[in-house]
């Protein structure tokens, strides 16, 4: 929305700079986007006075001026056909902008003579068009600003031009008079009384107008008058100063008043050429397939149910959004119809929509308009036009009636200052809403609240407290610290699991690891890859198909990520994400994870040779680590057996019992990165933080560390297996031999074939025992050796290698 300074004074009555306005506009709502000052640009030129002006002795249509300038008589070459004696000009000296032709002007040479800057034309200064010749001015002092002589004398051509941003709630500021009123209410100048216009009609209206039965729910009220013997015309230059200033091109007098209402009253009108409409008019529904020549020089084809205005022939308005060629005004029109009518607000946006049509009329329409200026607007637009361009109105005619817009809210004014936060007495309340057009019954602490016709968007209590909010300015509020809901310090906020998603983000980051946030929808193909992608987590109205399923696991975003680091060069990657992963589609159906990606090599290469390609022990120690910062128990099972997307031979769980699984890591199956075109294996983890057990203390101190006095004894065991036996099942029976007694189970030597035979191997395994009570006897540290002996050979059928 785009006004001009001089067109808001109209309105209102006022001494404020436009600084003051533009700030009040934004702490009113009305966020000011630009403020186009039209003087700044032409501050540097003045004003001079030819002398003479003589033929260029080389060129047959430039002449060679003597120019009386501020700083002295000046040689200037000028190819204008007007430069002449005597004339006073505008003067561009050297170093100055001249913004019509983006140039800044310097001294040079013009066919050999020097010329000391440059005599300006309109165009040249974005005034007009106009540059058949230089400015000549009537009047003027030499060295006196261009800025200050055309203030005196032509303001609107440095008139400053605001430009505001309307929420969709704020139709009444879509005119000019509904933004003086707001700042009226502020206290930023008086709102002028707006003058009332009563135009009688000299004969009968000749042409009706209908509204058909079905139709009255989208266009209820409709009225229009004929005006006979009107001179149509260039309309006078202040109306098109204005109108050009807001980025509009003045077309003929009649629809520029009609263009100048939409923008002064947010009042839309449209005036018919009465010649070349048949009949009456009708509005109605349309049948579908009617056909439309449009103002716009386009052709629209009509949708069953759209509202049209039609006479006798046909077609001849979309109703609210544009008018028809054919009966447009000219400037042969001698009677014209001009209709004011109200449009359904969202049956006008559809109809728009679907044209694909984009107008100043659609655009006031479709957020509301005053229902109750209808024929207050008619009788003004009339007035304008018998001023401009003579002729006689008729009677109006009407069809339908104004919707009834009278409505009351209660408003409590005590709960306002509570809502808002700071101190506004009642009295305040109240005149701030009369200010804005409210009216305001009842005594006591509750009132009762009139609406004005025009602010369609308040609906109830809330937004009159929004109102009285805005006029007291949220600028005032003062910070106030809340208030404690008991007294000492304040219990911790977070909880347990969101402490671990926080203590799992550092570690992965302190591991160099990048963060990366993904979206949680993933695309079926990559959802599949990972047991998703069914119907309980496909999504009823995706954003694209490349988001059509929640996602099962973090680690498709993350390969996603890494596939397209890879195809910009980045071959060598670290990420990590801390999110929810989906297995169904109702509420608790996701779980917490924290997992990371490992591609390429461990570092840039160098020439110690330290640089290799990462593996799965890389993302077993970064598991262990998270899992470890998040609180997991140290001892730990190691296990088979994870989900299809794993390298069946190169990863492992991190159990604490076949069914309690704290994470996974390892490779990524091969046919996986294929299908997420991943170049090269890549290694990941995945930690489950839910699944991790509460420690029994939730005290801060971790208790005294205690130290055994007793030495801890070791015995190693070499137990002969078949090679398809892995290692961990002996260490985990070995372990399980004695939980109390045995410390530490560790693996320190594999033989494979040789004279143990084909298909069998030997593991060699160290137990270590830690008494706490009393020294172990040789018979205790065998009756152990012999536990271990035989949870070995029921576990994995191993025995004792002789």
């Amino acid at each position: 929305m785009k006004f001009t300074l001089s067109w808001l004074k109209d309105h209102l009555d006022t001494t404020a700079s436009v600084d003051e306005i533009a700030e009040t506009l934004t702490d009113l709502g009305l966020e000011v986007e630009e403020v186009e000052d039209r003087a700044a640009r032409l501050k540097d030129f003045t004003l001079a006075k030819v002398i003479t002006a003589e033929q260029h002795p080389d060129a047959d249509r430039l002449r060679v001026c003597q120019v009386d300038t501020d700083e002295g008589v000046k040689q200037i070459v000028c190819g204008a056909p007007n430069a002449r004696d005597g004339i006073t000009v505008v003067l561009a000296k050297p170093g100055t902008y001249v913004p019509g032709i983006d140039t800044t002007i310097g001294v040079g040479k013009i066919r050999g003579v020097e010329s000391f800057g440059m005599m300006a034309s309109e165009r040249e200064l974005e005034l007009s068009d106009e540059h058949s010749g230089i400015i000549e001015l009537p009047s003027g002092e030499v060295g006196q600003s261009f800025v200050d002589w055309l203030a005196d004398h032509d303001p609107a051509k440095v008139d400053p031009v605001i430009e505001i941003a309307i929420t969709p709630n704020r139709q009444d500021a879509l005119g000019v008079r509904g933004i003086a009123r707001d700042l009226a209410a502020r206290g930023i100048g008086t709102l002028k009384p707006e003058k009332a216009v009563d135009v009688k009609g000299g004969f009968p209206c000749p042409i009706g107008v209908t509204i058909d039965a079905d139709t009255l729910d989208v266009a209820p009220h409709f009225a229009g008058r004929v005006i006979r013997g009107v001179k149509n015309g260039p309309s006078p230059q202040w109306l098109q100063d204005r109108l050009r200033a807001i980025g509009l091109r003045p077309i003929s007098a009649l629809v520029d008043v009609t263009n100048f209402f939409t923008f002064d009253q947010n009042r839309p009108l449209h005036v018919f050429d009465a010649g070349k409409v048949t009949g009456d008019l009708r509005v109605h529904r349309a049948k579908g397939g009617e056909t439309l020549l449009a103002l716009d020089d386009k052709t629209y084809t009509f949708a069953p149910g759209q509202t049209v205005i039609s006479d006798a022939n046909g077609v001849e308005s979309i109703a609210g959004v544009m008018g028809g060629a054919k009966t447009g005004c000219t400037e042969e029109t001698v009677d014209v119809f001009l209709e004011s009518a109200w449009w359904d607000p969202i049956h006008t946006a559809y109809t728009g929509r679907d044209l694909k049509i984009n107008s100043d009329a659609r655009y006031r329409f479709e957020r509301g308009v005053d229902p109750e200026y209808t024929l207050p607007g008619l009788d003004a637009a009339t007035q304008m036009i018998l001023d401009l361009c003579g002729g006689e109105a008729s009677e109006v005619v009407e069809a339908g009636a104004p919707i009834t817009t009278a409505r009351s809210y209660p408003l409590n004014t005590t709960r306002v200052q509570s809502l808002v936060g700071m101190s506004i007495p009642k009295d305040q309340q109240v005149a701030h809403l009369t200010a804005l057009g409210f009216s305001a019954t009842g005594t006591g602490d509750v009132l009762e609240v009139w609406v004005p016709s025009w602010r369609g968007d308040v609906q109830g209590e809330a937004d009159l407290v929004e109102e009285v909010a805005r006029l007291a300015s949220l600028t005032r509020l003062e910070p106030q610290p809340m208030r404690r809901t008991q007294a000492g310090v304040p219990a911790p906020v977070l909880t347990p699991i969101q402490k671990r998603e926080r203590a799992a983000r550092r570690m992965m980051a302190a591991l160099g690891y990048n963060e990366c946030v993904t979206y949680s929808f993933i695309d079926a193909a990559a959802a599949a890859l990972f047991d998703g992608g069914d119907d309980a987590t496909r999504l009823e109205n995706p954003i694209s198909s490349e988001m059509s399923h929640m996602r099962p696991s973090l680690l498709p975003g993350l390969l996603q990520a890494a596939a397209r680091n890879q195809a910009r060069g980045m071959m060598d990657l670290a990420l990590f994400e801390v999110g929810a992963a989906f297995h169904g589609g109702e509420p608790g159906e996701q779980g917490l994870q924290a997992s990371g990606v490992l591609i390429g090599h461990s570092g840039p290469r160098d020439p110690f040779g330290g640089r290799r390609a990462v593996d799965v022990f890389d993302v077993k120690a970064d598991a262990e680590a998270v899992l470890q910062a998040i609180g997991a128990p140290a001892k730990v099972q190691v296990l088979r057996g994870a989900e299809s997307w794993w390298h069946p031979g190169r990863h492992g769980k991190v159990c604490l019992g076949p069914q309690k699984v704290l994470g996974v890591f390892g490779e990524l199956h091969p046919k996986v990165l294929a299908a997420m075109d991943i170049k090269g294996p890549a290694m990941a983890f995945t930690i489950y933080p839910a699944e991790v057990p509460m420690p029994r203390s939730t005290g801060a101190s971790r208790g005294a560390v205690t130290i055994p006095d007793l030495q801890a004894v070791e015995r190693d065991f070499a137990f002969v297996v078949d090679a398809g036996v892995e290692a961990a099942v002996l260490v985990n029976a070995a372990v399980g031999a004695d939980k109390a007694l045995i410390e530490d189970v560790r693996v320190f030597d594999e033989f494979i074939g040789g004279a143990l035979g084909e298909g069998r191997k030997s593991i060699a395994l160290t137990v270590r025992m830690q008494p706490t009570d009393k020294t172990l006897t040789e018979e205790e540290i065998e009756a152990v050796g012999a536990k271990v002996v035989a949870k070995v050979e029921a576990a994995a059928g191993g025995t004792l290698r002789g």
